[in-house]
């Protein structure tokens, strides 16, 4: 059935001050990676409330997945529908001290002020799931029901930040289900990652890297005895600083920008000695069009331990493993894909300035869905992915009270509902 004025329907139906209850309450449950056990729990009370199906499944000791997905039947007429977000947040240290007397000091109170909500994960991306809940909850209220399946995804270790955690163990576990049916494959995805409440329909892929330079220690007085490590790795950063000025100079993608390479850290030295040993720390950043394996083969070209000083050896590790062993791919959707269009007038609907374009200049785990699952994604949530991971982390009120109204009408749209008879 198809309801021109929903719209109308849901903003007299919205309870805001529920909406924003959620969200604190969602806010004060600490869940940094390897923790997310609570909060997941917490999502399902949530959605068992709503009355959907739920289910939990430890993707690592402790550490669980939890979704849910309404009852309503669902076959080829009609379409299925996921929504999908990290329950993990990187760490509050130091939140406190840079907050001090303020009453925003404490990272877990959600605290409301200058008509915005800051606490670690409001926007990153606590937010984008209290939407998607509060959605579902405020079309139930509006008198209509789901004639397709929505299915609520939501899965842990997703940051990075922590010690030996966030190589998307959640996700690969999540990806399991569904590629063994215990969960219905979607038509289309919505991962909830701060967006402005626009539509990311790329995004980057990634590499880390930590190159090993290993030559050979000596005294200071008598060098001529060893190999210099920490003067190879001079050669290595001019050639790869080098790189990154030839890749600034090819096509830029029209959504991410241009690829890149960052060095982010070099350690080596601290004896009265010839460094015997040098280690360097970089990023790649890959655009949609390239392929992560040529990236990586690329990259230790340029390096070529074969042309440095007899005597030197170079090692590579790749610690990112996310979609693929050595760290995350880019991907891309067509950006006429008529759910993204749909999805983008829902947005506009309900504000004008919403639903744009976009491209996510981080990554996240879109890649999984759009090449293991072969299902369209994109992000799409509240929040400012500037201020995500700061001491600064907030979203504003009114933008995540338009994206519950913005998700509850496109899950009517893109489903289809039926009126219920009890309204």
């Amino acid at each position: 059935m198809k309801i021109k004025n929903l719209h109308t329907f849901l903003n007299e139906a919205q309870d805001t001050n529920a909406d924003i209850s959620l969200l604190q309450e969602a806010i004060a449950i600490e869940s940094v990676t390897g923790n997310e056990t609570p909060f997941a729990h917490f999502l399902a009370t949530k959605m068992n409330d709503l009355g959907l199906q739920t289910g939990r499944h430890k993707f690592l000791p402790g550490r669980e997945n939890v979704w849910g997905t309404t009852p309503n039947r669902h076959d080829r007429n009609h379409s299925s529908l996921m929504f999908m977000g990290h329950t993990d947040t990187v760490h509050s240290r130091g939140w406190k001290q840079f907050w001090q007397d303020d009453a925003r000091s404490d990272p877990f109170k959600a605290t409301y002020k200058d008509k915005k909500i800051w606490g670690r994960g409001a926007c990153d991306m606590k937010g984008g799931i209290c939407a998607v809940i509060a959605g579902l909850r405020l079309l139930q209220q509006t008198g209509f029901e789901i004639e397709g399946k929505i299915t609520l995804a939501f899965v842990g270790d997703e940051e990075s930040g922590e010690p030996g955690t966030g190589v998307s163990a959640g996700t690969k576990d999540l990806v399991d289900k569904i590629a063994t049916g215990k969960i219905a494959t979607p038509d289309f995805v919505v991962y909830v990652e701060p967006t402005r409440l626009d539509v990311y329909t790329a995004q980057i892929g990634f590499f880390i890297v930590d190159i090993t330079i290993m030559g050979k220690t000596a005294y200071f007085g008598t060098p001529q005895h060893g190999v210099d490590a920490l003067q190879a790795s001079h050669e290595i950063l001019s050639r790869i600083w080098a790189y990154n000025n030839e890749l600034s100079k090819r096509p830029a993608h029209d959504l991410v920008g241009a690829s890149s390479i960052l060095v982010t850290s070099i350690e080596g030295g601290g004896l009265i000695a010839v460094p015997g040993r040098c280690q360097l720390s970089l990023i790649r950043k890959l655009r949609p069009e390239e392929d992560l394996d040529e990236a990586v083969a690329e990259l230790e070209a340029v390096v070529d331990a074969g042309t440095l000083t007899e005597g030197l050896s170079v090692s590579f590790n790749y610690p990112a493993r996310r979609d693929h062993s050595k760290g995350g791919s880019s991907v891309e959707i067509r950006q006429d894909t008529p759910a993204v269009l749909l999805l983008q007038a829902c947005l506009q609907e309900v504000g004008p300035n919403s639903g744009k374009t976009g491209g996510a200049p981080y990554w996240s785990e879109m890649p999984f869905l759009v090449n293991q699952v072969d299902c369209p994604a994109v992000y799409c949530a509240p929040g400012d992915i500037s201020v995500a991971h700061t001491f600064e982390e907030h979203i504003e009120v009114n933008e995540y009270l338009a994206a519950v109204r913005s998700f509850a009408l496109f899950m009517a749209r893109f489903c289809g509902t039926k009126e219920n008879p009890n309204h």
